[in-house]
């Protein structure tokens, strides 16, 4: 995991809401896109980011893309902060 990259990705009030929508329940690329007032290519664009910081997965079924939210790299950002906010305590 790129905290960078995650870093990056959730910077964007567009993506931390696809987040939202996709923590409710798993979605297409054309349902997430109805939900927003931007151009498809738009909603292509924050999907790629949120995947390459790994925040989201996405899988082919049929002649659809399903995306679903991968909790894995949030639990370890949460695990990293929690740490970080331990090590200045002890200080």
């Amino acid at each position: 995991m790129s905290l960078n990259l995650v870093f990056k990705a959730l910077n964007d009030p567009t993506r931390r809401e696809i987040l939202e929508l996709l923590r409710k329940k798993e979605m297409t690329a054309g349902e997430i896109a109805e939900k927003f007032s931007i151009s498809a290519p738009s909603i292509s664009h924050h999907l790629e980011l949120l995947k390459r910081a790994q925040l989201i997965e996405a899988e082919k079924k049929g002649q659809f893309i399903i995306y679903s939210l991968n909790t894995t790299v949030l639990d370890d950002m949460i695990r990293w902060a929690m740490e970080l906010g331990g090590t200045s305590k002890k200080k």
